[in-house]
């Protein structure tokens, strides 16, 4: 089989074989299974706006016609297959049901590896009612809400399976969603995404998998204590169903997220070894949709085959601060990710189909750890915690989201009226009384520059606050066999400081379901 890259396909353009064979000067004839595995979208000439894919298929003399073809981008390529390894037969617990403890729990379980997966929040169909009631009335849960349970925070966002990782194990992670009921798109767009709708279907059919092949979920049960003999794991405090339970474990894998402050308060106590990292705060803009759609296709907007554009933007400031969008949800709506007693904090999400109205996307400022002045390890977490709590108190005190125009926020100045945008319970307000003066420096001056990127970027379009959870502030130390400083500690993903998004958690946490059938065997 053959792989054919870089072939320019017109937006009105099905014949594939036919533009192969062209391509390749062979007949049509010739070109056989003809499968598309690879397209993105090339709007860099607003006037020919065209899909950019590649194609897998057969013909004779394969050798021949890549020697005849020396310009053409072609390689062999054959089928891929991820093998199933050998399990360890110890007790392995995985907190965390999120990307990380999900696909370590899923990988585990598929090979006969006995594996108990504990997630403080609920299975998902309950989370959700429990968030639509947070939406609406501003009732928090603490334990079910957009940043605990099935599916970690992940399941209520864009479900972005975009990464700057290059590991043979996405193929399998992708297969595997689309295994349990994604839609195949994502095998070849070159910025799939699941959609929230969708992801909500797919990690319950995951998680009945993990109960079919030996595996054992169990939800709103709460890691608070563990046990540690002559530096090793012995067993785990949990709470379920307000009881305390003790658990024995040989390998207790934390894929704890990174929102659960207090799993990482307990931890540190334990011993468990980490140091603060960089992160990022902001604040979340809309944009409408169309606008865009616009700015990136041009006459184009409106093609039925183009679906809602996206953008990507990163500037630097004077002060050397990187400033950069992150989690662009194209058609999708702002949502009120608060899980702490009053506090607010935004995340992005949208469906699958990307239909909506407005489209937003988080805009970040780094922040190091020089940054606070307390040298703690956890001083991150409190550094977000007095964010979060002041965008609270900008809110109305009642779990409103606190907005604000960009030209407002840009001038400091305040012309309270109604706006539009995605979220349901909003309060207009002064957004410059929410950050420290060099995170409002380093913002304003981030959103003039990509204005100058993005004409029209600051104009018409509304910010929400506070975006604080991009990225856990916490980094656990972790050997090459991908465990702690405690023996039999195997801290990954996104809340581990391991991994961001997705795709880079579930690697993360494939990786680690291997070091636990190999032993210390090196993972390739």
């Amino acid at each position: 089989m053959l792989k054919i890259s870089d072939v320019s396909i017109d937006l009105d353009q099905h014949d594939y074989k036919g533009k192969i064979a062209s391509m390749l000067n062979l007949r049509k004839s010739k070109i056989h299974h003809v499968k598309l595995v690879k397209q993105g979208v090339d709007a860099r000439r607003k006037n020919h706006v065209h899909f950019n894919c590649a194609f897998t298929f057969e013909t004779e003399n394969e050798a021949q016609v890549i020697k005849n073809n020396p310009k053409k981008k072609l390689t062999v390529v054959k089928d891929y297959h991820y093998p199933l390894l050998k399990p360890n037969h110890q007790k392995v617990v995985v907190v965390g049901s999120g990307p990380a403890g999900l696909f370590c729990a899923y990988n585990l379980a598929r090979s006969g590896q006995k594996v108990t997966l504990i997630e403080r929040g609920k299975p998902v169909d309950q989370r959700k009612k429990d968030i639509d009631t947070y939406l609406n009335t501003g009732k928090l849960n603490i334990q079910s809400n957009v940043q605990f349970g099935e599916g970690g925070a992940g399941t209520f966002s864009d479900g972005k399976l975009t990464t700057g990782v290059k590991d043979h194990r996405a193929r399998f992670i992708l297969e595997t969603f689309v295994k349990h009921g994604a839609h195949d798109d994502i095998l070849y767009l070159n910025k799939p995404h699941i959609g929230t709708d969708v992801l909500i279907e797919v990690v319950k059919n995951m998680r009945e998998y993990i109960i079919n092949h030996q595996g054992e979920v169990l939800f709103e049960t709460t890691l608070t204590d563990i046990n540690i003999e002559n530096n090793k794991i012995e067993s785990i405090v949990m709470k379920q169903n307000n009881e305390m339970k003790v658990m024995p474990v040989d390998q207790l894998v934390l894929a704890i997220g990174h929102s659960a402050r207090d799993t990482y308060q307990m931890l540190y106590q334990k011993g468990i070894n980490m140091d603060a990292k960089a992160f990022a705060v902001g604040l979340r803009i809309e944009h409408l949709q169309q606008f865009i759609n616009e700015h990136q296709y041009g006459r184009f907007a409106n093609h039925p085959a183009l679906k809602a554009a996206d953008y990507k933007l990163a500037v630097k400031t004077s002060e050397g601060r990187g400033v950069y969008s992150f989690c662009m949800c194209p058609g999708g709506e702002v949502m009120n990710a608060s899980s702490e007693i009053e506090s607010v904090v935004v995340n992005g999400m949208s469906n699958y189909k990307r239909d909506g109205k407005f489209a937003n996307s988080a805009i970040l400022v780094t922040v190091n750890p020089s940054d606070f002045k307390d040298d703690h390890p956890l001083a991150g977490i409190a550094f977000q915690r007095q964010l979060e709590h002041q965008a609270f108190i900008l809110g109305g005190k009642d779990y409103s989201v606190p907005v604000q125009k960009v030209e407002d926020y840009l001038n400091d100045t305040f012309n309270e009226e109604d706006v539009e945008c995605s979220v349901k319970r909003i309060k207009y307000a002064p957004l410059n009384e929410l950050f420290p003066s060099f995170l409002n420096k380093n913002l304003k001056e981030g959103l003039a520059l990509m204005n100058q990127k993005f004409s029209g970027f600051t104009s018409n379009a509304l910010l929400l606050g506070v975006e604080s959870r991009s990225s856990a502030p916490v980094r656990f130390e972790r050997h090459q066999d991908y465990q702690s400083n405690i023996e039999g500690i195997y801290p990954i993903g996104e809340g581990a400081g391991y991994a961001g998004g997705i795709m880079s958690s579930a690697i993360d946490g494939l990786k680690c379901s291997e070091m636990l059938m190999r032993g210390n065997d090196k993972c390739q």
